[in-house]
């Protein structure tokens, strides 16, 4: 079932919503990391515990700001994707992807079956997180 044009403005304005939300939490977040010196995080620093936590803050500030730029590349993808028309389509398969997992994942680029094909094709070994 190929998305009415009602829901793919729907859509549309789902993703345009959640990019203006996080350009602007990434726009404060490095407002608030230009204010903060490293000496600010880390205050005085007196032992090698403190200057770890201070870099471990700094690093997931920066991970936090790397994670919302690649979600905000997908938002693009996505918007760019409804103005071609084809929003909702599998990359792989050309079927349709459900609503309800556009609603879930409004930038998913697969179906479900594709999807978990990909992921078990492209699985990587455990690599660490923060």
């Amino acid at each position: 079932m190929t998305l009415t044009a009602k829901q793919m403005e729907e859509f549309g304005r789902l993703i345009r919503s959640r990019r203006e939300q996080l350009v602007s939490e990434l726009l404060e977040d490095v407002a608030r990391s230009r204010d903060e010196s490293y000496a600010s995080v880390a205050g005085q620093v007196t032992d090698l515990g403190d200057e770890a936590l201070a870099d471990l803050l700094s690093d997931l500030d920066n991970a936090e700001v790397a994670r919302d730029m690649r979600e905000v590349r997908a938002l693009d993808a996505a918007l760019a994707r409804v103005a071609e028309g084809s929003y909702g389509e599998c990359a792989d398969c050309g079927g349709d992807i459900g609503p309800e997992r556009l609603h879930a994942y409004p930038t998913a680029l697969r179906c479900i079956r594709c999807q978990e094909v990909y992921e078990k094709t492209h699985a990587h070994p455990a690599e660490p997180r923060l």
